[in-house]
């Protein structure tokens, strides 16, 4: 068994071997932001260059470009780096504009409210 010196405990616990590598970060709110972390600090605050929120809706998908984007560490769920030589996502997605993503988003959501307001008006029959 090998002991890490305190230098390799430093580097394995912290963000600066992600340092100008093209990142995926999931936030709190379910939002998947890619970019270039270009800085940090101990509050995992980071600093994207670059950046894009990858939005998905069932096979369609669609990149906002962000630009150089500051996000809070408390709302990071998750970071990790992106293989720049695979394929990112699998074949059967289509890219789409952002006005049709944003169509399709707005589609499911009513879909949804109508969903839960029927369920509302069936609630009479419920008799448990």
């Amino acid at each position: 068994m090998s002991w890490a010196g305190p230098e390799d405990v430093y580097l394995s616990t912290s963000l600066a071997s992600y340092l100008d590598k093209k990142l995926l970060v999931l936030l709190r709110d379910g939002r998947k932001l890619m970019g270039i972390l270009r800085s940090f600090d101990q509050f995992a605050n980071a600093v994207l260059e670059g950046a894009c929120e990858r939005v998905i809706v069932g096979e369609l998908y669609c990149d906002v470009p962000l630009g150089l984007y500051v996000i809070r560490g408390e709302n990071v769920v998750l970071i990790g780096e992106l293989n720049l030589e695979k394929e990112e996502l699998p074949p059967h997605m289509t890219r789409v504009s952002e006005a049709e993503i944003k169509r399709v988003q707005k589609a499911e959501r009513d879909a949804m409210d109508l969903k839960g307001s029927m369920r509302k008006r069936m609630e009479f029959l419920d008799m448990d």
